[in-house]
């Protein structure tokens, strides 16, 4: 399973990478926001910092929701950089954008993904990634889980290339808990990814080591 950072942080992207762990990167314009990015120069620019970090995917959200809109968005994105995939929202102007994205060879993340029928249409139009939005679906006492579980027999049954993307991961049980379910990649802030290395018996054994090391160097 793949590794995505969902920020807009410069300093959260080189963290993750020197980790030996990020395949890629995802990001929004409430995500630009955060970090006090504004205006469309300044977000082109970011977008272009980022792929200079990063030599995996780098998914750039469209503001457009209108078919010619979107085409004009995705294009002047996607020429950013090669690494770019174009975020398009899972709406009907979305699903005949990403059609249209597919036939000329630009890769795209359908995105605001909640059930198994809107991921049928995504992977029917070429999607290169779906993003099921887990921790959205969670809050509404749905099962987010659950839905990647169920997006990934369909596609396992009908041979879609779609990759399944988890997105709104809220904890490191989200991400577990996906991997179980299938997802080909998860994206997460940060704190979620380096949740993952925590348990209080490597604490524990990791204090013996060293205080049985310590024992032994003044024995010596």
């Amino acid at each position: 399973m793949k590794f995505f950072i969902d920020t807009a942080s410069l300093a959260q992207i080189k963290e993750a990478k020197d980790l030996g762990i990020l395949d890629g990167v995802t990001t929004n314009p409430s995500l630009m926001a955060q970090e006090g990015i504004s205006g469309q120069i300044n977000i082109i620019n970011h977008y272009k910092a980022i792929c200079d970090i990063v030599d995996g995917d780098v998914s750039a959200e469209v503001i457009s929701t209108d078919f010619r809109g979107m085409v004009e968005e995705g294009k002047r994105l996607a020429d950013l950089a090669p690494n770019i995939v174009v975020k398009v929202p899972m709406i009907k102007e979305g699903i005949k954008a990403i059609s249209y994205f597919t036939e000329i060879g630009i890769r795209t993340n359908c995105t605001l993904v909640f059930s198994a029928g809107q991921a049928i249409l995504a992977a029917k139009a070429g999607a290169t990634y779906l993003s099921p939005f887990i921790g959205r679906i969670d809050d509404l006492n749905w099962d987010g889980i659950g839905l990647i579980a169920e997006i990934a027999e369909i596609y396992a049954v009908q041979g879609y290339d779609t990759e399944i993307l988890a997105a709104s991961i809220r904890n490191s049980k989200h991400i577990v808990d996906a991997a179980k379910a299938g997802a080909d990649v998860i994206t997460s802030p940060l704190g979620p990814i380096l949740a993952l290395l925590n348990h209080p018996l490597t604490d524990i054994g990791l204090q013996k080591f060293l205080a049985d090391h310590a024992k032994a160097a003044q024995n010596a």
